[in-house]
């Protein structure tokens, strides 16, 4: 089973990253891009098993490793079935702000 795991900085956070690729695009001609923001994928490839076991597992390792829950979101992606169905269910950690 393989799953994808993106990893966002919260709306909250200020991505210098992403404002310096705005910057450099705007500079090369494309004034139409308003804002960028940067972010991270990890795939992860799992023994078979059950997929909400495997969905509870993602998201500890999420809060545990692959994500700093203070400053970023997450949102684990199951890959396709084939059906060509995808499950996706975005999961962020509580933003006391």
């Amino acid at each position: 089973m393989r799953a994808r795991v993106f990893v966002t900085l919260k709306r909250s956070v200020l991505d210098p990253q992403g404002k310096a690729i705005q910057g450099a695009l705007e500079t090369l001609g494309y004034p139409e891009v308003e804002e960028v923001r940067v972010g991270k994928v990890i795939e992860i490839t799992l023994k078979d098993g059950e997929r909400s076991a495997a969905r509870a597992r993602l998201e500890e390792m999420c809060r545990r490793l692959l994500a700093n829950p203070v400053i970023e979101d997450y949102r684990v992606e199951f890959e396709a079935e084939p059906s060509g169905a995808r499950e996706t269910e975005p999961t962020s950690a509580k933003d006391p702000a």
